[in-house]
């Protein structure tokens, strides 16, 4: 799946960041410390998605001192062409991999664990 999706020449934390970011708006410490890494290095990752234009910094509403990191439309389109590739190859495995008794039992186990997610 991975092969499948382009990597625009984005890293794997970028990836990880735009990702991160298509849930909502971050502040750069917020992403530093859901990926573990310290705030200088997430300072870099950022800056260098920026500089791509793939997503902007802008003063906090709620705090001043703050800085929130969002995507950007191109930022969005990305993920979205990242996402839709993974879709797609996902989708022709299943297609072209599995029998029909194979497609109907993974159907079965997603509605399964659809279930117990929302427990």
């Amino acid at each position: 799946m991975r092969a499948a999706a382009p990597h625009g020449g984005l890293t794997p934390s970028q990836r990880i960041v735009l990702g991160r970011l298509a849930e909502g708006d971050a502040t750069t410490a917020a992403l530093a410390r859901a990926e573990h890494v310290r705030p200088q290095s997430m300072r870099l990752t950022v800056a260098a998605l920026e500089e791509q234009g793939l997503v902007e910094r802008r003063p906090d509403p709620g705090d001043g001192r703050q800085v929130v990191v969002s995507l950007t439309e191109a930022g969005a389109r990305c993920v979205a062409s990242v996402r839709d590739a993974k879709r797609g190859w996902l989708t022709e495995a299943i297609e072209t991999e599995l029998t029909e008794a194979q497609q109907r039992a993974l159907a079965d186990a997603v509605a399964l664990l659809r279930r117990l997610a929302q427990s």
